[in-house]
């Protein structure tokens, strides 16, 4: 009886070891996903800060919204100019006025015609009463409001105006902000397979296409309707691999089927919570996906209303994280070190969100359409 004590007593201390060991283990883990995270929401601050980031959004406030009307217009003319030769690509990018481009220290060639389109009229108008529509008087040339009144400016009628292509003007380049670069060379032997498996496992349909072409001229899309992940083959396989991480970012976190606020974020958040977690992803196997992903979560970050870019990125820290740590849990390939001890165990019990959602379990097989990641 004494010996099955003293082996029951040596079992149980052995027991106590190990969970002490794979507790360490996760809190490096953890503390390893933070470090990375840390260091994405210092690059994209010092990115949306620099002076090409100014610049690019100073030269999208100059372009001024057209009506639809107008782009349809814009879109037959450009399409005639490309069949005569004109133009070198049958899609309009940049387009405004001849004084507009001389802002921005470009000229209209020689022998390029213009897009005739309907301008606005615009006129000063000023009231004493402004919540009543009927209150407002135009002002003339050069007059004044008198003391009190609101001004603004309204819409009298319409006029003809033209408008060319950059591909049409010459001159100083137009500033736009750092553009995500795809990655190049091999990626780290097994994460492609292991990914996908963790991806096939929650139920989707992993399908390679020839281009972005295919899926709506992006990289990846996870399309909730068929249960299926696309990614486009004419990639390096470093590229391919971070895609199929960021899609398995969006697996995880972002079904329209989840009755939790997280079903309906913003497109924006949704993007860059796929790339932060991308970017855990492949930076816990030795990649440095900085390269694309910064850009990338900057531009997406900049669109979400009513916050800065930085703020947005740290507001997805906790999601990111624990979506990260539960997909590397389920991924049985080589990391950068961690703290555990060789030949230990992973333990896979830290799988739940801080709202305690469980994300090992896959999400209800109902069908809608997620929109598509990059």
């Amino acid at each position: 009886m004494h010996l099955i004590n003293m082996a029951w007593n040596d079992d149980q201390t052995r027991r106590m070891r190990r969970a002490d060991n794979k507790a360490q283990a996760r809190a490096k883990r953890q503390a390893q996903l933070e470090v990375m995270h840390e260091r994405m929401v210092g690059e994209v601050e010092q990115l949306v800060t620099g002076e090409d980031w100014r610049r690019a959004l100073e030269f999208a406030t100059k372009f001024r919204s057209r009506s639809f009307h107008n782009v349809l217009l814009i879109h037959r003319a450009h399409e005639e100019a490309y069949a005569q030769g004109l133009v070198p690509t049958p899609i309009p990018t940049y387009v405004a006025g001849y004084r507009q481009w001389q802002t921005l220290g470009r000229s209209v060639m020689k022998g390029q015609p213009g897009t005739q389109i309907m301008a606005p009229v615009k006129v000063r108008v000023a009231s004493m009463t402004p919540q009543d529509p009927g209150s407002w008087r135009r002002l003339a040339g050069g007059e004044r409001a008198k003391p009190g009144e609101t001004t603004r400016y309204k819409m009298a009628g319409l006029r003809p105006a033209y408008v060319w292509d950059i591909s049409q003007t010459e001159g100083d380049p137009i500033p736009e902000p750092p553009k995500p670069k795809l990655l190049e060379g091999a990626a780290p032997e097994g994460l492609w397979e292991a990914l996908a498996e963790h991806i096939t496992e929650r139920g989707f349909d992993l399908r390679l296409v020839s281009n972005a072409a295919a899926i709506g001229g992006t990289n990846g899309l996870t399309d909730f309707m068929t249960r299926s992940v696309s990614v486009r083959v004419d990639m390096d396989d470093a590229a391919m691999v971070r895609t199929l991480a960021h899609e398995a970012g969006h697996v995880l976190l972002h079904s329209p089927f989840d009755m939790q606020e997280d079903a309906a974020l913003h497109r924006g958040i949704k993007e860059v919570e796929a790339e932060g977690v991308s970017m855990m992803i492949t930076g816990a196997h030795g990649m440095d996906s900085s390269q694309y992903s910064v850009p990338y979560v900057s531009t997406w970050a900049s669109q979400v209303p009513g916050t800065d870019p930085v703020q947005v990125v740290q507001d997805t820290a906790a999601r990111v994280r624990f979506a990260a740590i539960s997909i590397l849990n389920h991924l049985d390939t080589e990391k950068v070190p961690d703290g555990t001890p060789p030949g230990l165990d992973r333990d896979d019990s830290a799988r739940s969100m801080p709202n305690g959602r469980d994300l090992s379990r896959p999400t209800p097989e109902t069908t809608s359409v997620e929109q598509p990641g990059l």
